[in-house]
């Protein structure tokens, strides 16, 4: 497993929060399926816009 860092940010009550997990994924794609999973499951997300995977 490689890990992947994915920034973004949420529309939270004070306005756009930003994140930047660092998360051990196979693919760039499974990286992106955790980090919606994560913040929709911890802040109650339906709308998380992120903007890039890294390597």
């Amino acid at each position: 497993m490689s890990q992947f860092t994915v920034t973004g940010r949420f529309n939270s009550r004070d306005g756009y929060a930003a994140f930047e997990p660092a998360i051990d994924a196979d693919t760039a794609d499974v990286a992106r399926e955790h980090a919606y999973s994560r913040l929709g499951s911890q802040h109650g997300l339906t709308q998380i816009k992120l903007d890039e995977g890294t390597h």
